[in-house]
């Protein structure tokens, strides 16, 4: 087992690289969606609260057609005289703009590189 910072919340957890399938995260069922989303990410281990609450925000974006009617404190708030969308947006958007934004859900950094998308 290896100590390791989770990617997204920064929160500790323990990782056993060395056998995966006795690894905490493999005791969740991901969805492929989730999956799929992990693929084009920029993040390394996530902890099983991030990989539970990225399973329900993909169920929820199943659920409804999120990006036709946007609405205020769910895809994006207001501050100051600037939109800032949240990580739910980008999420539903389906894709890294790799503008460094405030609340990117790929883990991007201007430092790190993602996958051509």
């Amino acid at each position: 087992m290896t100590q390791k910072e989770c990617s997204r919340c920064k929160n500790d957890l323990q990782c056993n690289t060395e056998d995966i399938s006795s690894c905490a995260c493999n005791q969740l069922v991901i969805s492929p969606r989730t999956k799929d989303f992990l693929k084009k990410t920029n993040y390394d281990c996530l902890c099983n609260s991030c990989l539970s609450e990225l399973n329900e925000t993909f169920q929820q974006i199943e659920e409804e057609d999120t990006l036709a009617d946007l609405e205020e404190g769910k895809h994006y708030y207001i501050e100051s005289a600037y939109v800032v969308f949240t990580e739910y947006f980008h999420i539903s958007r389906g894709y890294c703009c790799k503008s460094n934004c405030r609340h990117c859900a790929y883990g991007y950094k201007p430092e790190s590189k993602l996958p051509n998308i």
